[in-house]
């Protein structure tokens, strides 16, 4: 096992402002992030980045912060960050809301997959293309998710669950998108659906898509991801590959529990 210690984190920066950073060189990267639920300290200084067409499971047990960890990233209202840089491609986020996070090709897919209701499949996919820039035209998500297709006109919230992943995911795609983060797409699915999420997670590798990916199920993540980040207490405690993970029972017993 060791610890994250490869990010210098001298100097200070508020959100918003701009100033040089050895992480505006990666393809994604994260310096010294603090975010909060009102009072609560959640974030605790996250640093870490990203090689383009990485998969990267990011772990850590119930409580570790990793969701609070990717909706920062994402941007979103809560938590709020309080401290810390994030550039996409040298673009700094840190200082963005989460529609404009969006539009500069961030995509959080969330644990509930935030179907709408009311809506068919066909519907909730042309939504997420009313904005511009737009990602796969619907032809292309339809080949990639002939599940999709066969259910176009069926109302999104009364797929499986599965379905409903595959939607979530395929929404996501149906944006301009350059980091697709995931959180918990595996819960409650059966291992046949979780083989299917993992081609189309692979698949949309090879297009060149970067994933971040929220996982329980950690031996599944580490299979899928090339790299692995461990947080506890909400910071990182590992950073290196997923087959030292794999290969090291000690560190997953106290920081995975598996």
């Amino acid at each position: 096992m060791h610890t994250e210690s490869v990010h210098s984190q001298s100097g200070t920066t508020t959100p918003g402002s701009r100033a040089p950073s050895i992480g505006e060189h990666a393809y994604f990267s994260v310096r010294d992030i603090h975010a909060y639920y009102g009072e609560s300290y959640i974030v605790q200084g996250v640093s870490f980045e990203v090689a383009e067409q990485e998969i990267i499971a990011l772990l850590g047990r119930n409580g570790a912060g990793k969701t609070s960890t990717l909706r920062t990233l994402a941007r979103m209202d809560a938590p709020t960050l309080q401290h810390g840089e994030i550039y996409l491609q040298g673009q700094p986020l840190h200082g963005l809301k989460s529609y404009q996070a969006a539009q500069a090709g961030i995509q959080l897919v969330p644990e509930d997959r935030s179907i709408i209701p009311g809506l068919t499949v066909e519907e909730n996919l042309t939504l997420a293309q009313i904005e511009k820039p737009l990602g796969w035209p619907l032809e292309q998500i339809y080949e990639h998710f002939p599940r999709l297709a066969e259910r176009r006109k069926q109302e999104g919230i009364t797929l499986s669950g599965g379905e409903q992943q595959m939607l979530a995911v395929a929404r996501a795609l149906a944006r301009d998108i350059k980091l697709l983060l995931l959180d918990e797409p595996y819960e409650g699915l059966a291992p046949v659906i979780v083989q299917e999420i993992e081609r189309i997670l692979l698949e949309v590798k090879e297009i060149g898509i970067t994933t971040i990916i929220v996982e329980q199920n950690a031996i599944a993540a580490l299979k899928l991801a090339s790299r692995a980040i461990i947080l506890d207490m909400g910071q990182v405690v590992f950073d290196g590959t997923a087959r030292e993970v794999l290969d090291n029972s000690q560190l997953r017993e106290e920081y995975l529990a598996v």
